[in-house]
């Protein structure tokens, strides 16, 4: 958390101070703070939950781990996705029950397992032999799903290398988790955060519903589908509603899957990140040379203090400013820190005010997921991001 001084960021708009831009607008931050809003992240979890329909809510905590926003979802009856021992411990400290949480990383500390299943925790996540052993040994009576690698993605960062089993070691994989005494419910996959386009889960679901089909007629009984995340937000472009987004993602499911008992999805980006903006500063507005063609504007907040996904332009954040509205040009947006990485965008340069100087505001738009989760302690001497919810 951070302190804020109310009055300093601009004329408040004439909307009830509760609201998000409100805040930020009404206050003067120390340091760069994202400010999220509880309403919000309740009015998002309602809008996808209507078009998901029978398919439960297990937020991706890694997202953002504010107590708050882990409260408000137990308290709209959400589930949980938790990635590490710190994230059980977390949800169960606000109220979430451990059958309501599935440990769904794929790499876990026995001892962390242990501690799980203790805990009342009863889903795991598995993809590899070795990690049923674990899990076996661990967590006995436990239910298992088993992650497969996605081959076919159209997001924005596909993620299809460092989790799951490759498609054909699947039948393998099952045949030994049931020698081994251990219950394999369902299966789970990624189809990539960012997936922009419902239409994009197509191939995926193609995929994993022959490998689905095949495994119940090679007499596993799977009743657990995990559709993982990918759901998006808003950044740069528009992107579908979430209800309709949702909604169109069940619809494909459903024709190719049937009635499966229970469906889980995992949410994380698509739940949280429009609910949340961040509030920095201009450190430096420079130019290289005179002759150079784009201006440099150096913020206090870089990829090491909250703006990692700004890596390879993947996460093109849309920034306002006080001064909007005038003549404007492009520039290079950097971080203040002494490493040459921490660029933020430079191959597409930003359009900003031409007026822009050190000392002037900017909010930067819909960051409510991965940021706070992944700003560094203090690298260079620079504070990790703050947060405030409201």
């Amino acid at each position: 958390m951070t302190a804020f001084t109310p009055g300093a960021f601009g004329a408040p708009s004439p909307v009830a101070f509760d609201d998000l831009l409100d805040c930020i607008h009404a206050s003067n931050f120390d340091r760069p703070t994202l400010v999220v809003s509880r309403a919000r992240v309740a009015e998002q979890y309602d809008a996808l939950a209507a078009g998901l329909g029978r398919a439960r809510i297990h937020y991706a905590v890694k997202a953002n781990p504010a107590p708050q926003i882990i409260r408000t979802l137990v308290e709209k009856g959400s589930r949980f996705d938790a990635a590490s021992r710190g994230e059980i411990e977390l949800c169960l400290s606000q109220g979430a029950k451990g059958c309501d949480i599935s440990f769904g990383n794929t790499v876990k500390r026995p001892s962390d397992i242990a501690f799980a299943h203790a805990a009342g925790v009863t889903l795991f996540a598995a993809d590899s032999e070795a990690e049923v052993d674990k899990i076996a040994a661990n967590a006995p009576g436990a239910q298992v799903y088993l992650r497969v690698i996605v081959e076919n993605s159209n997001a924005d960062w596909p993620l299809s290398r460092k989790f799951g089993c490759a498609h054909t070691a699947l039948p393998e994989l099952l045949n030994y988790a049931r020698d081994a005494g251990v219950n394999v419910v369902g299966l789970s996959f990624h189809v990539g955060s960012q997936t922009r386009q419902a239409a994009f889960w197509t191939p995926v679901l193609d995929a994993i519903s022959r490998l689905w089909h095949a495994a119940r007629a090679a007499g596993h009984d799977l009743s657990v589908l995990n559709l993982g995340g990918g759901f998006p937000a808003q950044y740069d472009t528009a992107v579908e509603g979430a209800t309709s987004y949702a909604a169109a993602v069940m619809r494909a499911v459903s024709e190719r899957f049937g009635d499966v008992p229970y469906i889980m999805a995992e949410p994380g980006r698509g739940l949280v990140a429009e609910a949340g903006h961040i509030a920095a500063e201009v450190m430096l507005v420079s130019r290289k040379s005179a002759d150079d063609l784009h201006r440099w504007v150096f913020l206090d907040i870089g990829m090491f203090s909250g703006l990692a996904e700004t890596m390879g332009e993947a996460v093109r954040y849309a920034i306002t400013t006080l001064r909007d509205g005038e003549e404007a040009g492009p520039c290079v947006l950097a971080g203040p820190s002494c490493d040459s990485a921490d660029i933020l965008y430079e191959h597409r340069p930003v359009m900003l005010p031409l007026s822009l100087t050190h000392g002037d505001k900017v909010i930067i738009r819909n960051c409510g997921a991965y940021t706070s989760s992944y700003s560094s302690v203090g690298f260079n001497g620079f504070p990790p991001l703050a947060v405030v919810v409201i």
